[in-house]
Order: structure tokens, then C-alpha cells, then sequence
């Protein structure tokens, strides 16, 4: 099932800070249409550490789709400039100083190294362990909810095509019964002419029983009404399935392709337009349905 989440978070100053750069992390989650779950991470060098949790945490809550999560770090450069107080300044020169008397050869701070000594005690020291699961958690939420969305669009669409499929089963049980009487007609018309043609050499009664006999095995052969039984049965349980929702994806799967079995089946025994019409209707939504079906957990 699709779905779509990003959410984003700065963490806390470090009490004491004087100029910590501002930080932000953000948490991206795709999901497309999947059988299974297939996770992809896409993380900067500072958060690789954290996809174990991610993994544990998103295995946790999803079954099925092809999930990328996405994270970013962003710093803020122009308040990651440190402002080196008038103090530090001046325990800077003492220290160089000191240094210098005993080492007078030594090179003095240039105004780079000045910020960079200034910047050290201020570097923001973000507890990722803490932040990512939380954030994570988030984002999984709001995945969550986006996806429940459109499975109720799902569960809509599935309903309509549950009701065409019942009209078209209900329209292929009457058919059955006049084909085997229209093919019966027919056995007797080419028996009273084969009783012409053969002018009492063979006795009527057998030929009638012949033609009986051929109109049966017809109507057997072209009875689908344990199909149409079959299929019925399978309608109200997936009809029932999605009024009760969780996760039913692989059992709709499962009889999506039963459902496909009893439609080819009714085409393969049609002896007429009309069915095979029906047939062909019938796997054209059925086939709809199961592409649908695949985006269900």
C-alpha cells in the first residue's frame, strides 16, 4: 500500500552552549506496492549507526510494501559561525604567550584557528540514539494513518467491484438451463430426421434414448453452477474480510486467485456469447481486484 511521511526535529541547545550551531534532522518514509516488505535506508554518515533500530522498529509496524526511509542532517552555517567571547580572546593571547616564551619558534593563532578553538566548546553533541526512534516512531505513525486513508479508498473500490461481480454471476445462472434446453430441442430434431433418413431401420426408442442420452451428457458438460456456487462463496468472504480489516492482504491474495480459477473455468465450459462475455467481465474485474489486492497489508 502506498503512503507517504516526513517529519522533522532540532534538537535541544546543551545548557552552557553559547553558539550552537542549529541543527536539524529529517525523517522521510515512502512506501509503494509491494507482496512483502522490502526495506531501503538512504542515511547520512551520522545517523548509519541508527538503521538497526529503524529496521527493529519499522518490521515492527509494517508487513508489506517497499519502504524507503530517507534522513538528512542539516546545519545551519551562518549560526554555526562561533563568537568568540572578549574573555576567551584574551585566554587565547596568554596561552600563545606562554607558549611562545618557551617555544619561540611556534607560529601565533591566525584568525581560522581562533574560531576554530572558540567552536570546539560549543560543537553540538546530538544523542542520536535518542532522537532517531522517536522521530522514527513519528513518521511510522503518520505513515500508518496516510495508508489506513487509502485503504478506505481500497475497501471502496473492491466493494463496487464485489457488487458487479455478483450481477454478472446472477446473470449467468439463467443461461445455463436454456442452452441445455435449447441443445435438447435440437438432439430431437436431429433424431426425428435421422428417423426419416433411415426409414425404420433402427428402432426408435433407441435412437430417441441416443439423443437423450447426448442432451444429458451435454447439460453435464456445461453446467457451471457448482462454478457460480464456488465464486458466490468467495464473494462474501472477501466481502467479509474487508469489513473486518487488519491484515488480510495475503488471504485476499489467496482467494482473488481462487475467484480467477472459477471465472476461466465458466469461460472454458461457455457454450454460448453470453457467458463468455460474462467470463471474460468477470476476470477483467477480478484482475482489477488483484492488483488492488497486492497493495493490502
Amino acid at each position: 500500500m502506498t503512503g507517504y511521511a516526513s517529519v522533522q526535529h532540532t534538537p535541544a541547545t546543551p545548557e552552557g552552549s553559547t553558539a550552537a550551531p542549529n541543527v536539524r534532522v529529517g525523517l522521510e518514509i515512502r512506501a509503494v506496492n509491494s507482496r512483502f516488505l522490502d526495506l531501503t535506508f538512504r542515511l547520512p554518515d551520522e545517523l548509519r549507526s541508527q538503521e538497526p533500530a529503524l529496521r527493529t522498529l519499522l518490521t515492527s509496524r509494517l508487513k508489506r510494501g517497499k519502504v524507503e526511509v530517507r534522513a538528512a542532517v542539516d546545519v545551519d552555517a551562518s549560526s554555526s559561525l562561533p563568537q568568540p567571547t572578549s574573555t576567551l580572546l584574551q585566554r587565547m593571547a596568554a596561552v600563545q604567550d606562554l607558549v611562545q616564551a618557551w617555544l619561540p619558534d611556534a607560529k601565533g593563532l591566525s584568525v581560522s584557528d581562533a574560531l576554530r578553538l572558540a567552536g570546539s566548546g560549543n560543537a553540538v553533541q546530538v544523542d542520536w540514539q535518542e532522537v532517531i526512534p522517536n522521530l522514527a516512531n513519528d513518521a511510522v505513525t503518520a505513515l500508518i494513518d496516510a495508508r489506513q486513508r487509502e485503504g478506505k479508498r481500497l475497501a471502496e473500490m473492491l466493494q463496487d467491484r464485489l457488487q458487479q461481480l455478483r450481477t454478472l454471476s446472477a446473470q449467468a445462472v439463467p443461461l445455463v438451463p436454456q442452452l441445455v434446453e435449447q441443445q435438447r430441442q435440437r438432439f430431437l430434431e436431429r433424431w426425428q430426421e435421422a428417423m426419416g433418413l433411415t426409414e425404420g431401420q433402427v428402432a426408435p426408442e433407441a435412437a430417441r434414448e441416443r439423443a437423450l442420452s447426448e442432451a444429458t451428457a451435454f447439460a453435464i458438460r456445461i453446467d457451471v453452477a457448482e462454478e457460480i456456487t464456488r465464486l458466490s462463496s468467495h464473494l462474501d468472504e472477501v466481502e467479509r474480510l474487508i469489513k473486518k480489516g487488519g491484515e488480510i492482504g495475503k488471504r485476499l491474495d489467496f482467494l482473488i486467485q481462487e475467484m480467477h480459477r472459477e471465472a476461466n473455468t465458466l469461460g472454458s465450459k461457455s457454450a454460448a456469447l453470453d457467458l463468455t462475455r460474462i467470463s471474460v467481465d468477470m476476470k477483467v474485474l477480478i484482475e482489477q481486484m488483484r492488483e488492488q489486492v497486492q497493495n493490502i497489508e
